[in-house]
């Protein structure tokens, strides 16, 4: 059986599932890990027991040894410069959405993994989630026929809201309702969006915050098969278990169709100290002793999987940086009241870039 060294960038919340996910693998031989937070990198240390631990991810790219890096780092801005040092380095990469903060960005990134042929892939967790899984396969056996309308509905707790829009200027679109843009369009493979509006509504956020932060964003896509779609995303839920996020998704199709609920009503615990609770509801996951409960570490394993076996990942560049160019024009049909149509022009996208 062969064996990779896996490197962690960032090892907060997300990033510290990876660790501990890589740590467990058999197809893991030496784990290594970099944070910033003195802290937080004495805690993973102690749980995962890296090879090395270090404050500065630089040093962990010149180790040789070390195959394929997980980028899990915050703010996103910091995603590019890590992801290329990485990829120049010669390791294959792992990197959370979003992929780039600028287009150009994205490009750079994709071109450099194929000229190095190097694994690249973005965190699109949800296409690990059984429930999302089951969609797809619905769509591409033909259960309910061809698709004719869509709707996801996406939404997370106030106080997550901020801890997100406070570390970066990105969007409802950007950083909640781009997983389900990734989503929709990995159901609707090989057709591409042609056309973008948007919308946003402002209230909880923009009070509590004094920033101009909207609550919800809804976004209609159009495709060039001339299916049109919507999906809204927000945060600004009232405070409630950890980082809760609850989701609704309906496929309508020719022959049938598929309600989803993913709003985590299955387990409810109810105590005389925190009242009703929904455990396990949180996008990401978490363990519950010997198991995990949720699709990020089933993520990392295919990824680890991907460079251990070399196996194709599931998520590509190309497909991130769609999505991405998706939330852009939808932030900037929001800004101006008007349907964006894609491609971008490069007068557009100065725009949405300021």
């Amino acid at each position: 059986m062969k064996q990779i060294n896996v490197a962690v960038i960032g090892t907060g919340w997300c990033g510290g599932i990876r660790a501990e996910t890589a740590h467990q693998n058999p197809l893991v031989k030496n784990l290594y890990i970099a944070e910033t937070n003195e802290i937080r990198l004495k805690e993973m240390t102690d749980k995962v027991k890296p090879t090395l631990a270090t404050t500065d991810y630089r040093e962990l790219l010149n180790i040789a040894e070390i195959d394929a890096v997980m980028i899990s780092a915050t703010p996103e801005t910091s995603h590019f410069p890590i992801a290329k040092a990485s990829l120049l380095a010669g390791k294959h990469v792992f990197l959370e959405k979003p992929i780039a903060i600028a287009l150009e960005e994205a490009d750079e990134l994709i071109a450099i993994a194929k000229q190095k042929k190097l694994k690249f892939t973005i965190g699109y967790s949800q296409r690990f989630n059984p429930k999302y899984a089951y969609v797809k396969k619905s769509i591409n056996d033909g259960t309910i026929g061809r698709p004719v309308s869509i709707l996801v509905s996406r939404h997370i707790t106030r106080s997550l809201g901020k801890k997100i829009s406070g570390r970066v200027k990105l969007s409802p679109a950007a950083m909640e309702s781009t997983h389900d843009l990734d989503f929709v369009f990995w159901c609707l493979e090989p057709a591409k969006p042609v056309k973008v509006y948007s919308q946003v509504n402002y209230g909880a956020m923009r009070e509590s915050t004094g920033g101009d932060i909207p609550d919800t964003q809804w976004v209609m896509v159009t495709m060039d098969s001339g299916l049109t779609f919507v999906v809204g995303g927000g945060w600004s839920l009232p405070p409630g278990y950890p980082n809760f996020s609850s989701t609704w998704i309906e496929f309508i199709g020719s022959e049938g169709a598929l309600l989803v609920d993913d709003s985590h009503k299955d387990v409810v615990l109810n105590t005389m100290k925190n009242g009703m609770q929904l455990p396990m509801s949180t996008m990401p996951g978490e363990q519950v002793d010997h198991v995990y409960a949720g699709p990020m570490a089933y993520e990392t394993i295919h990824f680890i999987e991907a460079v251990a076996l070399d196996r194709d990942v599931l998520v590509t560049g190309e497909q991130a940086r769609q999505v991405m160019e998706v939330y852009m024009a939808a932030d900037l049909s929001a800004e101006t009241g008007e349907p964006v149509y894609l491609p971008i022009s490069e007068e557009k996208l100065r725009a949405v870039n300021g």
